[in-house]
């Protein structure tokens, strides 16, 4: 479990502490059976090698689900993930590690909400972004905290 992060805490530029995953073929398996993306470039070797891959790719959707990941993790679990996206921009492949990385590019309150927008992407491990994206998160605030404890509620 990660530690809260709180609105007053995060500054425009601060970078969200990174997330590395290492897919595997299994892990590419499963995704494929939870989304029904059974394209074979993502786990038929040969298949993919025909069509000029080096083997078989991470499907892109499943680095997009690593992008909220990196986000629900730094939000913690009293902030709340408002909108992700994501634009693929090259290939991961199994067995190598996916580096997430992100960077808070606005803050601002809106409606009683505490509001941070983060650019996103994705690395492979020679440091090219095979992903790309934004996410805007609702972050707790200190300020409000200590109006409820001062009320009781």
């Amino acid at each position: 479990m990660s530690e809260q992060r709180y609105y007053q805490d995060v500054k425009k530029g601060d970078e969200v502490a990174p997330l590395v995953k290492e897919p595997t073929p299994r892990q590419l398996v499963m995704w494929a059976g939870a989304v029904g993306d059974y394209l074979p470039i993502h786990y038929d070797r040969d298949y993919a090698r025909s069509r000029g891959l080096d083997g078989i790719i991470v499907h892109g959707q499943l680095v997009g689900a690593f992008l909220g990941q990196l986000m629900t993790d730094w939000v913690g679990e009293q902030g709340r993930l408002r909108r992700l996206s994501c634009s693929y921009k090259g290939m991961n492949y199994p067995g190598e590690a996916v580096t997430l990385r992100g960077k808070v590019t606005r803050k601002y309150i809106r409606g009683g909400e505490h509001f941070v927008e983060c650019s996103l992407w994705a690395e492979n491990p020679k440091g090219e972004k095979t992903a790309s994206g934004t996410a805007t998160a609702v972050l707790p605030s200190r300020v409000d905290k200590k109006r409820k404890g001062r009320t009781g509620r």
